[in-house]
């Protein structure tokens, strides 16, 4: 029955991040001992057009889409696509390691309307089965992830209307964790066997994904973000939100900006990422965390990770993963390589593409 649930090998695809900013697009390939970027992009999203990760403005969406696609070679066609924010929903429930897949899945539709906080038929399912339970080796973890459907939808008919589809779609935070591998040959070998936090810092939401032994344990988001900074620089200094976006962006600050509207952004930050941290430990008994891998858009501000391995006592870079062990071509790489931590969640999408796959 199994063979009738997997198939060998998935479609290439596309990994699509689909953000409040920016929409980023990274095509990966398989080589010998790691990945190879075989293609890249990255379009603005019109302010507003994405909010708490739901699309708003879909024809403003379908133009950066539009955009996009012109930039990726012509014969992609598959894509992976991720949701998250307030629809999403997901829990790690235990059921008997002795089910088969279909079985799981029957019972979990039955039981549907205990595990879901939401009408089952605004919601689409789906599941995954982790490791076994650590108290009850009868008994195996399986992830359960509930969305609602609209925002499923809203994904697929923007793709759809510039010739892309999707085949899958996948939970933000766990897409991250996914981008883990990528960036494993960039740490230090004890942070192996230790607790890693991958915290992507884009421009209305930070997504923190959780990796023990390479497995994604725990997911959460706050909704804070790059905005903010560009706020107070345009509140602070009296400019309207592009010339704020740009001197950000472009460096062409007042010099006293760094006390004046970098240091509180940073420290509040800070907090947000404390808190998450707290949060975590308490829910699973750990003392703490053994590494902090920063990544998104607004990851390399001046003296972020420096801040975090001072005030958190816990070691922080921001992601590479060409350090990782990620390839490219030379000229890729070099114009790739200022920004690629913006690219985990799309690189994390992308790796769907070499991973289990379920008809």
């Amino acid at each position: 029955m199994l063979s009738n649930l997997w198939k060998r090998q998935a479609p290439q695809m596309v990994g699509i991040d689909i953000g409040s900013y920016e929409v980023k697009a990274i095509l990966l390939g398989k080589t010998a001992e790691s990945y190879k970027v075989q293609a890249y992009a990255s379009v603005p999203v019109k302010k507003g057009a994405v909010s708490d990760h739901d699309i708003r403005d879909t024809d403003a969406i379908i133009e950066s889409l539009r955009q996009l696609r012109r930039q990726l070679p012509k014969s992609c066609k598959y894509v992976a696509v991720a949701v998250s924010g307030s629809a999403v929903m997901t829990k790690v429930i235990y059921m008997d390691a002795a089910l088969t897949e279909a079985e799981m899945e029957a019972q979990i539709e039955i039981e549907a309307d205990n595990l879901i906080p939401y009408s089952l038929d605004e919601v689409s399912i789906d599941f995954e089965t982790l490791n076994a339970n650590k108290t009850d080796p009868s008994k195996v973890d399986v992830l359960l992830s509930a969305c609602r459907t609209e925002n499923i939808d809203s994904r697929i008919d923007v793709l759809d209307a510039v010739d892309l589809e999707a085949k899958v779609v996948d939970v933000e935070g766990y897409a991250l964790g996914r981008a883990y591998e990528l960036i494993a040959g960039q740490l230090p070998p004890e942070a192996a066997n230790g607790v890693v936090v991958l915290v992507d810092i884009g421009a209305n939401m930070t997504t923190f994904a959780v990796v023990e032994q390479g497995e994604t344990s725990f997911i959460r988001e706050q909704a804070f973000g790059g905005e903010i900074f560009t706020q107070s620089i345009l509140s602070f200094y009296g400019m309207n939100y592009e010339q704020a976006e740009k001197a950000k962006v472009d460096g062409e600050l007042p010099r006293n900006y760094m006390f004046e509207v970098l240091s509180p952004f940073q420290n509040q930050l800070l907090q947000q990422i404390k808190r998450t941290l707290q949060i975590y430990c308490t829910s699973s008994g750990k003392d703490k965390v053994d590494q902090l891998v920063l990544c998104g858009g607004t990851s390399k501000l001046e003296g972020m990770a420096n801040l975090l391995t001072n005030e958190l006592e816990i070691p922080t870079v921001i992601a590479d993963p060409f350090q990782g062990g990620l390839q490219a071509d030379e000229h890729l790489q070099q114009q790739l390589q200022p920004n690629i931590s913006k690219y985990m969640v799309a690189c994390g999408l992308a790796l769907r593409s070499y991973g289990q796959w379920r008809t």
